[in-house]
C-alpha cells in the first residue's frame, strides 16, 4: 500500500524524473507512428488496389511482420548503426533518433496491414463508380484513403500503442541512458530490478492510463466513422 500511495503522491506533484521520461517516451512514440503511417497508409493502399505476381506473397509477408519480434528488429537496427555497420557514420546508435527508427520499422507492418485491408473492403463499394468516372491509380488511392481516413486512425492509433508499449528495442538501440533515452516501458523494468517500486508503479500507472485512452480513442473513431457512414 505504501508503493501505491508514492506512486500516486509522484504523479499527483508532478515528478520531474517520471514527466520527463513520459515525454521523452510520447515524442518517440509519436515520431514513429506519425513516419510510420506516412509510409505503411500508401503501401497498403497500394497492395490493396493493384495486381502483380507475388502480390499475395508479400500480403502474407507483411501479415507475418505484425508479429515481429521486438528484440530481432533491435538487434537488427543495432548492428546497422553500430560503428562497424553500414549507417554508423551517422553516431546516432544510443540516442532517441535510432529508438525512432526501431519504433517505425516494428509498427509499419502493423498499419499498413491493417490500411490494405480497409481499403481492399471499401474497394468493393467503390468499384463500379471510381471506374466509370475514369478516375486514376492516385485518385482511386487518395479517395478510398480519404473516406477511410476514420478507420485509419484506428490503425494509426493501433501502431501508437504498440510503440509504446514497447521494451525490448528501445533497450537495444537506445541504451536505456538516465536523462537521454529512458523511456517508460525501459525505466519500469529498470526501477523493478532495483527494488524502486513507487516509481515503476508511478510509470505503469501512466502507461496503463495511456494505453486506455488509446484503445478509447480508437474505439470512439470507429462508432464515429459508423455514424458517419450511416
Amino acid at each position: 500500500m505504501p508503493s501505491d500511495l508514492n506512486a500516486w503522491q509522484l504523479i499527483v506533484t508532478g515528478d520531474a524524473t517520471l514527466f520527463a521520461i513520459v515525454r521523452l517516451s510520447l515524442a518517440v512514440s509519436l515520431s514513429a507512428a506519425l513516419i510510420a503511417a506516412v509510409i505503411a497508409m500508401p503501401l497498403g493502399a497500394l497492395l490493396a488496389l493493384t495486381r502483380f505476381p507475388g502480390r499475395a506473397a508479400l500480403v502474407v509477408l507483411l501479415n507475418a511482420m505484425m508479429g515481429l519480434p521486438p528484440v530481432v528488429v533491435g538487434l537488427a537496427v543495432y548492428l546497422l548503426l553500430s560503428r562497424s555497420g553500414p549507417l554508423g557514420t551517422m553516431g546516432i546508435l544510443f540516442t532517441p533518433t535510432a529508438m525512432v527508427i526501431a519504433q517505425t520499422i516494428l509498427i509499419v507492418p502493423i498499419i499498413a496491414a491493417l490500411t490494405r485491408q480497409t481499403v481492399e473492403d471499401l474497394w468493393v463499394e467503390y468499384r463500379d463508380e471510381l471506374n466509370a468516372m475514369d478516375v486514376g491509380p492516385v485518385g482511386r488511392m487518395a479517395t478510398l484513403l480519404w473516406d477511410a481516413r476514420y478507420s485509419l486512425l484506428t490503425a494509426l492509433l493501433a501502431g501508437f500503442g504498440r510503440a509504446a508499449a514497447e521494451v525490448g528495442a528501445v533497450m537495444i538501440v537506445g541504451g536505456n541512458i538516465d536523462g537521454f533515452t529512458r523511456t517508460m516501458t525501459t525505466a519500469i523494468a529498470l526501477e523493478t530490478s532495483k527494488g524502486d517500486l513507487p516509481l515503476a508503479m508511478g510509470l505503469g500507472l501512466v502507461l496503463v492510463v495511456l494505453v486506455l485512452a488509446i484503445n478509447a480513442a480508437a474505439w470512439g473513431a470507429r462508432l464515429w466513422s459508423e455514424r458517419q457512414a450511416g
